[in-house]
């Protein structure tokens, strides 16, 4: 009888030797949210676990993530006055520049990865300013004053600038912006096949960035097309990207695979709010082996083609890694 495949699965140290996807600590990037304030840490009651964060408590944080072998954060601002243009995120003394300072001053060896949007700093909620002819996000104003923000993030100490407002011809106008400024080396982690999706819901309530009218369809991407999501995403490597991005990640992991066929950029996939929300109830229930099906999760990322995974679990997933528990569960 064939007994090829069986071979190679009747014990542990067979199956971990022959394991073909591994996840590392070096492949996580954890979000973080700053706020303002001192010594607060809101538990965002849609994502248990995840918490909206003063700079004192976001570098305690960092610290913490740091020293379990996290590598980068993925940092998002909340500002305290929101208006029409995003103003706080156009200032060097605004949130996300402030909690950067911070955090490389406390953890310097720690990579910072800044999200560039609006969306969390606008009062309507949009990506970025509003033309109020067609009654939504005006591209080429929009990416005059992302230009303005990405150098504040520069300067600041930003390792990385991260796109996410989906507009036309970003990276080429934040390239040149950056290069001009004296940032030549800086570089660019496009969110550059982000889809209008039902898995953002929790995060609109950790920074408060749901849209006041409309939705955001007509700059992200729809969730049935294939062929233009690969076209976003390799536009966005012509035009000088460095790292490209699937967001959501576990219902378009068959965009990770084509895009791995044809880059060999580094890819990331965002496991966003909504995925860990939903993982985070059904163990609480008890409906699922909560750390085996989040192994499963994480591998499955890595098995598809990613790089990096942009995820809440982050620190978590350090704790399943250090107990071996990524190989030998499978």
């Amino acid at each position: 009888m064939f007994r090829r495949f069986r071979r190679l699965r009747l014990n542990r140290s067979m199956r971990s030797m022959v394991q073909e996807s591994r996840l590392s600590k070096s492949d996580l990037i954890y979000p973080l949210f700053a706020i303002g304030g001192s010594g607060v840490r809101n538990e965002i009651a849609s994502m248990p676990g995840v918490f909206q964060l003063s700079i004192d408590e976001l570098v305690k944080e960092a610290q913490e993530a740091h020293a379990e072998g996290i590598k980068g954060i993925m940092l998002f601002g909340i500002p305290a006055i929101k208006d029409s243009v995003g103003s706080d995120a156009l200032s060097e003394n605004g949130i996300v520049a402030t909690a950067i300072r911070a955090l490389k001053s406390a953890v310097p060896e720690l990579l910072i990865f800044t999200d560039l949007c609006f969306c969390e700093y606008t009062d309507h909620g949009h990506c970025g300013i509003i033309d109020p002819v067609r009654g939504t996000v005006d591209n080429d104003a929009t990416l005059e004053i992302l230009a303005k923000q990405a150098i504040i993030h520069a300067q600041a100490g930003a390792d990385c600038i991260a796109p996410s407002g989906m507009m036309d011809g970003t990276i080429a106008v934040l390239r040149e912006a950056l290069d001009g400024a004296g940032f030549p080396n800086l570089p660019l982690m496009s969110y550059s096949t982000k889809f209008a999706s039902g898995y953002y819901g929790p995060f609109r309530d950790a920074a408060g960035s749901a849209p006041s009218f409309g939705d955001r369809r007509s700059y992200q991407m729809s969730p049935a097309n294939a062929r233009e999501a690969i076209g976003e995403s390799l536009e966005d490597e012509a035009q000088g990207a460095d790292f490209l991005m699937v967001k959501p990640a576990l219902n378009y992991l068959d965009i990770v695979r084509l895009l791995r066929d044809q880059t060999n950029l580094p890819i990331a996939v965002y496991n966003v709010s909504g995925e860990y929300s939903m993982l985070k109830m059904a163990g609480k229930m008890e409906l699922i082996d909560y750390d085996r099906v989040l192994s499963e999760m994480m591998i499955g990322f890595k098995r598809a083609g990613a790089d990096l995974i942009i995820t809440y679990h982050a620190r978590e997933v350090c704790k399943l890694i250090d107990k071996g528990y990524l190989c030998d569960i499978f």
